[in-house]
């Protein structure tokens, strides 16, 4: 069976794995689709070393073998990829924190125990059980292979002190995003305005919900102040990842105003101290999800609180890997979320 890994800078390898077998705790899914992340366009510009079990981690399929010891799930079961629930013996579960279980997170990371050695840029992969939730019937593939990602910022604005009827600023419209934006909405933000330099992502949020899009810099400076009395955004959601992002969106927020750090910048940051300080600035940061937030982000999306299928704006195959990561390294790609199928 190949899967494809990334190895190095901006080269893509196509290996070959034994086919998956399940262990007596574990499933094997066929993959139907499986999303380019943001972590995956870092590595393959950075050729830093990567984790195989995450090079493609947003992945959607069907269960076709089940271990001895699986009682969950069945062949013919369609599943998403999560994190495993809370362990209930680590050292945080023991303090009443399972919220932070540590073999919960690990799983999040692809470092547990049972981390395949490829993620799901492949047809087939074996995980643990515990690492895959019942997808939800009213979801398409296309949907469902971007619930990983949903989730993610599910979480972020979960976990974030938005109010109802504060104004939101979205910077970055990448998938993650776009999807921060409808999450705020759905949890009553009264203006969200989206700060975002390419402007098919700028149209794309504004269909999603967005009541505002704008360049940054000066003008998304000047529209903020005008629509919250000259005061700042009572909350930024940072969704670029990169370094100098961090401290523009605390510059966006108001005095005693919050800032959620979502995406995931690589390298140091720049930022001034002072101006945290003396606007009491709040900061959340957020990374992954909790098991139990994958139902509850399927069932928004199925409900139509939150739209997936806009998103996804291109279908590759293995063979099409290393050319849309190429693409979307390259800073001027006209795509938001493109899915691996791998049996083209």
């Amino acid at each position: 069976m190949l899967a494809a890994l990334i190895v190095a800078k901006q080269q893509v390898e196509l290996r070959e794995f034994p086919d998956p077998v399940p262990a007596d705790t574990g499933v094997v899914v066929d993959i139907a689709l499986c999303g380019i992340c943001g972590t995956d366009v870092h590595a393959y510009q950075s050729g830093k070393p990567y984790n195989p079990a995450i090079c493609g981690h947003e992945w959607a399929g069907t269960i076709s073998a089940v271990g001895g010891d699986v009682h969950d799930f069945s062949e013919g079961d369609r599943v998403v990829v999560g994190a495993a629930p809370a362990c209930g013996a680590c050292e945080a579960c023991r303090a009443g924190q399972a919220d932070r279980c540590q073999v919960s997170f690990m799983s999040a990371l692809g470092r547990e125990a049972m981390a395949p050695r490829h993620g799901g840029f492949a047809s087939r992969i074996a995980v643990a059980a515990a690492r895959v939730v019942h997808t939800h019937p009213g979801l398409t593939d296309v949907e469902a292979a971007q619930i990983e990602p949903a989730t993610v910022a599910f979480h972020a604005v979960r976990a974030s002190r938005l109010r109802l009827g504060d104004v939101a600023v979205i910077q970055g419209a990448g998938p993650i995003g776009l999807c921060a934006l409808q999450w705020a909405g759905a949890a009553g933000a009264r203006r969200l305005i989206v700060v975002e330099p390419n402007a098919d992502r700028r149209a794309l949020a504004s269909m999603l919900g967005a009541h505002d899009v704008v360049e940054p810099g000066d003008a998304a400076s000047a529209l903020i102040a005008e629509h919250t009395h000259g005061l700042g955004a009572d909350i930024v959601y940072e969704c670029v990842g990169r370094p100098f992002a961090i401290q523009s969106a605390v510059d966006l927020a108001r005095r005693g105003g919050a800032m959620c750090l979502i995406g995931l910048a690589d390298e140091d940051a720049s930022i001034r101290p002072i101006s945290w300080l003396i606007k009491e600035i709040t900061v959340t940061s957020s990374l992954a999800y909790l098991h139990e937030e994958f139902e509850m982000c399927m069932a928004m999306v199925a409900d139509g609180r939150v739209a997936l299928e806009p998103l996804h704006s291109s279908t590759v195959g293995l063979d099409g890997l290393d050319g849309a990561l190429r693409d979307l390294a390259g800073g001027r790609s006209t795509h938001t979320k493109v899915l691996v199928d791998p049996n083209r």
